[in-house]
């Protein structure tokens, strides 16, 4: 049986409102989501409405799940740690979604550890990633939908990656217009290892200033808690937010967001993408200043620049900055 199929035959209980249209639910005492919560103004913040469900009953709704469900199918994703993949998880979910909803909303659910996987990038090496059981996957998609429209518009202008309706090439984009404009100087940061060192306080007090929902908090945090699985041994997790599940990109832009409105706060000229930033200035000497700053910033969220890979370097023509923009991606 399809995982929208076993949806449909659900209780009633587990949630007719629908995040997307906004029904309300009809009996206070329903544990349905009575409502989509709304930003409050000027923060990017989620604050459910006087009287609405909260966050993480928004989330938990029937034609929230189906979406997510449909998204995680449509991604074709690797199974997790417990072997199971999607047409199986599915048969679990028939008659395990209930329970388990129930655990999420006491705050009692535990994620499944991630299981891990290497992969090679261009320069030989490799990059670790975190693939969540189906069912985590399914948690954190129906999460992402609710928070991300929330969360993302008080983003900067100035990220572009991981964010509905952006790209790389908009990266591109502005990196040939600062350049065309006179700023042939770029500060070039890449941060090192950035998924894998995440601090997970610092992480969770940014993201405790934008969501005003315990449930929602208290299980992120159980995701960054979850241990990884690697061959065969669990191993505990005390930093990082590796990649592979749905959530990892909105909470890196959580946590680099504070570095960017810094950066468009005194007026520079910047795009980043992930976790690597482009400064455009007008000559070697404000370069560096920009240089210093971004050690200083970065260092206050206990993270480190690759110096390798970072410098303050000219740029002949757009068609330069053209090319590092593209290896921002």
């Amino acid at each position: 049986m399809g995982m929208s199929k076993a949806m449909r035959q659900m209780p009633q209980q587990c949630g007719r409102a629908g995040v997307a249209h906004g029904e309300a639910g009809r009996e206070a005492a329903s544990d349905e989501a009575s409502g989509p919560p709304h930003e409050h103004p000027g923060t990017g913040s989620a604050r459910p409405k006087a009287g609405a469900g909260t966050l993480l009953e928004a989330a938990l709704t029937r034609e929230n799940l189906q979406a997510a469900w449909k998204r995680v199918k449509a991604n074709k994703g690797a199974a997790g740690a417990d072997g199971l993949d999607i047409e199986q998880t599915a048969e679990v979910l028939r008659t395990r979604w209930p329970s388990i909803r129930q655990m999420l909303l006491a705050g009692t659910y535990r994620p499944a550890p991630v299981r891990k996987v290497m992969i090679p990038k261009p320069d030989g090496s490799q990059r670790e990633l975190g693939i969540p059981t189906v069912v985590d996957r399914l948690i954190q998609q129906a999460l992402l939908q609710v928070l991300q429209p929330l969360i993302d518009p008080s983003f900067s202008e100035h990220s572009h990656g991981f964010r509905p309706g952006r790209r790389a090439h908009d990266a591109v984009k502005a990196a040939r217009g600062f350049v065309q404009s006179g700023k042939r100087v770029v500060v070039d940061v890449d941060l090192s290892k950035f998924f894998d060192r995440v601090n997970h306080d610092i992480l969770m007090g940014r993201l405790q200033k934008r969501i005003e929902d315990a449930g929602v908090i208290r299980l992120i945090r159980a995701y960054l808690n979850a241990g990884i699985m690697d061959g065969g041994v669990q191993i505990q997790r005390h930093q990082g937010t590796p990649q592979g599940g749905p959530l990892s990109p909105l909470l890196a832009n959580v946590l680099l967001d504070e570095v960017d409105k810094v950066l468009q706060a005194r007026g520079y000229s910047f795009a980043r993408y992930a976790d690597d930033c482009n400064v455009y200035v007008g000559s070697r000497r404000a370069g560096q200043r920009v240089m210093a700053l971004l050690r200083r910033l970065y260092a206050g969220l206990k993270l480190q620049i690759n110096e390798a890979k970072s410098a303050v370097a000219s740029k002949r023509s757009a068609n330069d900055t053209l090319a590092a923009a593209i290896a921002l991606c």
